[in-house]
């Protein structure tokens, strides 16, 4: 065999070796691979996760795939099976629908040897979650309705007064703990009779806003207010979140709420989004729940980092978190309540915001 004929041979040897390593993962540039796959854009909090994450394992040296599937729970599949062809080696994973649709996507991560770190919300049904990195979900919904009992004073006041309850998307995990957690306070107030709901809607299905969205809070607070608030006032709104908030504002605004006659009642939330804290600073909305997602994604890159190097991740729960196959370990971050009174010291002095865009 001739030199030029076997230098053609190892050139096609040395092309087809490199086109079955996968043209996506460079190894040898990187520490790893790590794909990101959030939920949706359109909350303000998981595009400040995303990019979080993503900036912090890029400073370490890690290569990334960030994605974002919009809510729709087949874009979050194939965006999945897209990072498991290009040859991620962990994926973290903040699931749409948490309670089902990821399993068989799984089984074929662990088979290719992708570890897998559930983001916030648990993945269901999957014995190859390797991690949950989350906050206290069910301190969140404690802060909430403790709030709502401070505001009131129901320890002390003799009532009654007037709450309606909403509760978060049904196939999101946490929004069970938030209600549970927020119920908690609440109930024996409603059972005493110091709380009295009007419509009588205190099950979570019966307050359960699907996808979290505002504009389905907002119909169900116009429906509430038309049926059982012509002669009576609402005192406060259980709201898990910020988004259902503004719409459960907006409605109550449209009644007239929010003047010097008609006050706006006692309104919680979660997530610290920049136009809730506008809406504090301007006593619309009374409190909110901040969940530190830098801290967040600063845990999730070192379960990912230690997975990486062959090592047990640090976590401080073992027993809570069950996903219908296994109890997933998890670290639970601590959540902070927010008002008018500290959001200044929580939110700008830690960097979260500036001044500049809370307008102040």
């Amino acid at each position: 065999m001739g030199k030029k004929t076997l230098s053609i041979i190892l050139l096609f040897v040395i092309i087809f070796s490199l086109a079955g390593c996968g043209v996506e993962k460079t190894a040898g540039e990187s520490k790893g691979f790590i794909g990101i796959s959030m939920p949706t854009k359109s909350s303000e909090r998981w595009v400040k996760d995303g990019e979080n994450m993503k900036q912090m394992f890029e400073e370490l040296g890690y290569q990334t795939d960030l994605q974002y599937a919009e809510d729709i729970i087949e874009n979050q599949t194939a965006q999945i099976e897209n990072m498991i062809t290009k040859g991620v080696d962990v994926l973290v994973i903040a699931p749409i629908d948490d309670r089902s649709g990821l399993s068989s996507v799984l089984e074929r991560a662990n088979k290719r040897g992708i570890k897998v770190i559930s983001y916030d919300r648990l993945i269901q049904h999957s014995k190859y979650v390797d991690y949950y990195a989350t906050f206290d979900n069910f301190k969140v919904g404690v802060l909430q309705g403790t709030y709502i009992e401070e505001k009131l004073n129901l320890k002390e006041e003799e009532g009654p007064f007037n709450i309606e309850i909403f509760a978060g998307s049904p196939d999101d995990n946490n929004a069970y703990f938030f209600f549970d957690g927020a119920m908690s306070i609440l109930m024996p107030y409603i059972d005493s009779g110091k709380l009295v709901v009007q419509s009588g809607q205190t099950k979570f299905q019966q307050g359960a806003t699907l996808r979290w969205d505002g504009a389905l809070a907002q119909s169900r607070m116009d429906n509430l207010l038309s049926a059982y608030y012509s002669s009576e006032r609402v005192d406060a709104v259980l709201s898990p979140y910020d988004g259902i908030s503004i719409g459960v504002i907006s409605s109550l605004r449209g009644v007239g709420y929010g003047s010097e006659d008609q006050p706006m009642p006692v309104i919680t939330g979660q997530d610290a989004e920049l136009a809730s804290i506008k809406s504090i600073i301007n006593e619309r909305q009374t409190q909110t729940v901040f969940k530190d997602t830098r801290e967040l994604a600063k845990k999730a890159v070192e379960m990912a980092s230690a997975l990486l190097n062959g090592e047990q991740a640090e976590v401080n729960d073992t027993e809570t978190y069950h996903n219908g196959e296994k109890v997933v370990p998890a670290y639970l971050l601590k959540p902070v309540s927010v008002d008018k009174t500290n959001y200044d010291s929580v939110l700008v002095d830690s960097g979260y915001y500036t001044e500049e865009q809370l307008g102040q």
